[in-house]
């Protein structure tokens, strides 16, 4: 499937947020970002650089500003969109369309904007490899289709499972959250999949 046909199956599929995303889309439109489809949702770059994206979840929807660290804030409405994980990353979350301020969007959008041909951005640091941790590393060894499986995820999804474990406190929250990801490894599913 081409990605403009990827963007229309997105913002086509019946949701209770579809009237949110149009409307958002109808804003990002008025910007001169260019409209591309990456990790299973919009995002809008200029000079190929992401500046935003619209996203639909279970329980809200709204738009993740890539640098978004750098926007002024005014109406103090931006989120960290994962604490403690992102570093530029912020969300504006809306759970009806109602919420939504066009102008006050469009500033936003405008201002993000303004920031990447500036070049405000976040320098990615690189890693410096991934601490499997001690339950999942015994497992990998203990089964050669799993240690396959796993290592031929991307470093990135390899971490995001190892961190996954390692955020338990307790030693039963760390087994059981084991038993749910290894179903998942074998299978080539990565962790957050189902949200990209």
């Amino acid at each position: 499937m081409e990605k403009s046909e990827k963007l229309e199956a997105y913002y086509d599929k019946e949701s209770p947020f579809k009237k949110g995303i149009a409307l958002l889309r109808k804003l990002a439109a008025q910007s001169d970002c260019f409209e591309d489809f990456k990790w299973n949702f919009p995002v809008y770059t200029v000079n190929n650089k992401n500046v935003f994206g619209i996203c639909r979840f279970k329980e809200h929807f709204g738009i993740w500003f890539f640098n978004g660290v750098f926007l002024s804030d005014p109406k103090n409405i931006l989120e960290n969109a994962q604490e403690g994980k992102t570093k530029g990353m912020r969300h504006w979350k809306f759970r009806a369309v109602e919420e939504i301020d066009e102008q006050m969007v469009l500033e936003y959008m405008r201002e993000s904007i303004e920031n990447q041909k500036e070049g405000k951005e976040i320098e990615v640091e690189k890693s410096t490899g991934t601490t499997i941790p001690e339950l999942l590393e015994e497992r990998l060894q203990q089964s050669d289709r799993l240690k396959v499986a796993f290592e031929a995820f991307s470093p990135y999804k390899q971490k995001e499972f190892c961190e996954y474990l390692m955020e338990a406190k307790q030693e039963k929250t760390k087994l059981r959250r084991l038993e749910k990801i290894l179903p998942m490894i074998e299978k080539g599913i990565g962790l957050n999949d189902a949200y990209r």
